[in-house]
């Protein structure tokens, strides 16, 4: 394979790899946090490459060139998302005993919602509502992040059953899928409704479900 430059000459197929394997002009990680809270602000859909490229500071030409289109820039600000949001947050938590981390975790959600101006809630969730319907690759995408919450949740349950901290009159499982649940509705309802009453009154009954009888 070869192709045309300016002076005529054909470059080989080993050229061109090498024109396009060169380093990127820009931070991709600044690039791609501000693509994170475009996307985050205003949803998917509504977002548009003129949006990217005003937040971004690319040009529509280098976004494209750097991610193919805007689909597929959404894709990586999610993993994006999951990896600093929910993956860090059960690293900084899982260490804990299993009761202390599961309200360190939902602390840190409360402490989030009340401080979210803006009302942006969580992108993984948003997502769920605007793209999980009818998008069977993101809706994998979102029920992966989901179930490592809940298996996040399940280890913490399973380990203050053997410790004797969390109830074992009800089982791991549903115990998990209740806190996933409530953790759901709470980011939900927070962009409706930040109220810190409201919002902490639905995870302090969520928690009392953990205590021993």
């Amino acid at each position: 394979m070869t192709d045309a430059v300016g002076n005529g000459k054909m470059l080989t197929a080993n050229e061109m790899d090498g024109r396009m394997a060169r380093p990127r002009e820009f931070d991709e990680a600044v690039v791609m946090d501000a693509a994170v809270q475009c996307f985050w602000a205003r949803g998917y859909e509504s977002t548009s490459i003129k949006d990217l490229m005003e937040r971004t500071g690319l040009t529509a030409a280098s976004l494209y060139n750097a991610y193919g289109d805007k689909r597929a820039m959404f894709r990586a600000a999610l993993d994006r998302y999951i990896e600093n949001s929910i993956r860090a947050r059960i690293r900084s938590c899982e260490a804990l005993p299993p009761r202390d981390a599961i309200k360190s975790f939902f602390d840190d959600i409360l402490r989030r919602s009340l401080n979210d101006r803006e009302r942006k809630g969580c992108l993984v969730v948003n997502s769920a509502l605007e793209m999980a319907p009818h998008d069977v690759e993101f809706r994998e995408t979102i029920a992966g992040a989901l179930k490592r919450i809940e298996t996040f949740f399940l280890a913490c349950v399973e380990r203050g059953q053997t410790d004797g901290t969390i109830t074992s009159s009800q089982s791991a499982v549903g115990l998990a899928q209740h806190l996933l649940s409530v953790l759901m509705g709470v980011r939900v309802l927070a962009r409706v409704r930040p109220e810190r009453a409201l919002l902490d009154g639905a995870i302090r009954t969520a928690l009392t479900c953990l205590d021993r009888p």
